[in-house]
């Protein structure tokens, strides 16, 4: 364990799994402390690459994002803090990743759950490499007035009722993260505040201990005294005892081990956190206090007594001369949202885009004011013409209703897609019909409806091969890409796509197999364990049933089909249903009358 302060108001870091609160909250945090640079460097999200936007006080910055360790470390050499929010199941390959970096010094895994033969090599590795780990199942640590982990001391209002914006001259550790919160209001009421907090985790054997940071704080000059929230189970506040017994700490330490409740209860009790359940006497709350107590530990008789304690220490060592308090600052004001602005009316914004034809802000969108199920359920369409054109032949009837289908829910999605916006703007310039849609379907590729294609082939490819889902996405995930057909930006486990609903439930009652989708929804299955919007979007289900169709069909060979999947006939698919769409837009711009469009400065990020 690293001894002294591991972080300064200059200390930056990486983040793993991109969570736009936790990070925001730590950059309103930066501005708050008058922070030069943002603390956070860059961003990791596998897969992913380019720039992430995101406020530092009133200005928008661009923040890189990087789809491997390896690479944002060696972008960001001077970043030496890696904040892991990544799930439980990888949470410790990627810490391990992390640590394995030269530049990496200190290392806080969020995640709970973390599997305690993992946790154990990782600690081992950090020793070995006088490296820092705080957690699993920790909400990090704050210096204040310097640098906070993800979501440490929770909103700027928190933060400011606890003077967290500026250094106080208390160290403060607990294994809760909760009660972390609950502690800097405390001591900022008794005290001049926290000059630096953590919280170390609940799991049973935490990558860094309570003792190791009470000793670190003994060595930081600003820190005159220390609290220390421990709770029953375990032996960790032992090592602590130890430590004050052999005189390596001079400074005043304050403590109180959460759970003397656990003797009313007949039986063994658990509380919240893996590690809060009492292995035997030695380790209740009761032995814990008065261990601590016998070796110099001031400790009070109950909990409610503890801000009385840590009250009547900070005085006594201001009055001794060996604290001067801290003079009070006032923070800046954090910069309103646009977003709760416009919500709460303190403003208005003008909209940019009029469109009369569709809207997509509801449950299903809708075309001119008719529910997208309602156009379904007429039944009729182009698809017969398509199977004579494109497949050269009959396709039964089934199948060709279920290309109408595809049509129809397709055809258009909102003004505001990347397609649909260019059409608008050329039909806005004066351009004619065919100028203004082929600038619309010029837009299409491999981000915006290029994924149909995509999806088909590589679920086929799983399915075929035999693979099952975690082996198929674990292995996207080595190559570093995407699954194509799953996720989406606002549907999620709980707020289905519509259109998805309607493409299944008509294979279900229409196909006589469906192979390829059912393997898709077991992938879904699967990925929905990692984040809550890894749902089978529209382009998966598309690509899949398509593959049912296909060889459910009888129609098509094997090397038929994959011919028609490696030529792109799916993706032709989405071309023509979204030129529907397109066509529509630039009638309804020539009729509204619209004038030349110009994008607006504020809608712009200048940046060098």
């Amino acid at each position: 364990m690293a001894t002294g302060q591991i972080f300064s108001w200059n200390t930056q870091a990486l983040f793993y799994n991109y969570k736009q609160l936790p990070i925001q909250r730590m950059l309103d945090f930066d501005f708050l402390c008058g922070r030069e640079t943002p603390s956070v460097a860059g961003i990791i999200n596998t897969g992913s690459e380019g720039f992430q936007k995101l406020f530092f006080g009133q200005e928008e910055i661009a923040i890189p994002v990087h789809s491997m360790i390896e690479a944002a470390c060696a972008a960001h050499p001077t970043a030496d803090v890696f904040i892991n929010f990544a799930s439980f199941r990888s949470a410790a390959a990627s810490s391990m990743s992390a640590l394995m970096q030269p530049t990496i010094r200190v290392v806080a895994i969020i995640a709970e759950g973390v599997p305690e033969s993992d946790t154990k090599q990782l600690i081992a590795f950090a020793r070995t490499n006088n490296k820092v780990l705080i957690g699993p199942a920790t909400v990090g640590g704050i210096q204040a007035g310097a640098f906070k982990i993800g979501d440490t001391a929770g909103t700027i209002d928190n933060i400011i009722q606890c003077k967290l914006y500026r250094p106080g001259s208390v160290g403060f550790v607990s294994k809760s993260g909760g009660m972390s919160n609950e502690l800097y209001n405390t001591i900022a009421r008794v005290t001049d505040g926290i000059y630096e907090g953590i919280a170390i985790g609940g799991d049973v054997f935490p990558g860094s201990t309570l003792s190791d940071h009470v000793l670190r704080f003994n060595n930081i000059p600003q820190v005159k005294m220390m609290v220390v929230l421990g709770e029953l189970g375990g032996s960790d506040e032992y090592s602590l005892v130890e430590a004050l017994k052999e005189g390596k700490i001079h400074k005043p330490v304050i403590a109180w081990v959460s759970g003397t409740c656990a003797r009313l209860f007949k039986s063994e009790v658990q509380f919240g956190h893996a590690g809060a359940k009492s292995g035997g006497e030695l380790e209740s709350a009761q032995a814990k206090n008065q261990a601590l107590k016998e070796v110099g530990a001031v400790v009070p008789t109950s909990y409610e007594a503890f801000e009385t304690a840590i009250k009547e220490t900070f005085e006594k060592l201001v009055e001794e001369g060996k604290i001067a308090p801290v003079s009070e600052v006032k923070p800046p004001q954090i910069p309103e949202d646009l977003k709760s602005a416009i919500k709460s009316g303190k403003v208005r914004a003008p909209t940019h885009i009029i469109s009369t034809i569709s809207d997509d802000r509801g449950e299903e969108p809708c075309y001119a004011g008719v529910p997208m199920s309602t156009i379904i359920q007429h039944g009729y369409g182009v698809g017969d013409v398509i199977s004579l054109l494109w497949f050269k032949r009959s396709l039964p009837r089934y199948c060709t209703q279920f290309i109408e289908i595809c049509i129809m829910l397709c055809a258009d999605h909102g003004p505001c897609v990347s397609g649909a916006h260019n059409t608008i703007v050329t039909a806005r310039a004066g351009k004619d019909l065919v100028s203004s849609l082929v600038s619309g379907l010029l837009t299409i590729g491999p981000r915006f409806g290029g994924a149909i294609d995509d999806a088909a082939r590589y679920f086929k490819d799983a399915c075929d091969k035999g693979l099952t889902p975690y082996e198929f996405v674990e292995g996207m995930k080595k190559k570093g890409i995407r699954v194509p057909g799953i996720g989406h930006r606002i549907k999620s486990r709980d707020n289905r796509d519509k259109r998805v609903q309607l493409l299944q439930q008509y294979a279900h009652t229409h196909f006589p197999s469906v192979k390829y989708m059912e393997y898709a929804v077991q992938v879904e299955t699967y990925t929905l364990s990692k984040a809550n919007n890894l749902v089978l979007n529209v382009d998966g289900a598309i690509g899949s049933l398509f593959l049912d169709l296909l060889a459910g069909s009888g129609m098509f060979n094997k090397q038929e089909i994959d011919e028609i999947i490696e030529i792109g006939y799916l993706n032709g698919l989405f071309v023509l249903a979204r030129s529907i769409g397109l066509i529509g837009h630039t009638f309804d711009q020539k009729r509204l009358k619209q004038p030349l469009y110009r994008h607006p400065w504020e809608d712009v990020l200048y940046t060098k």
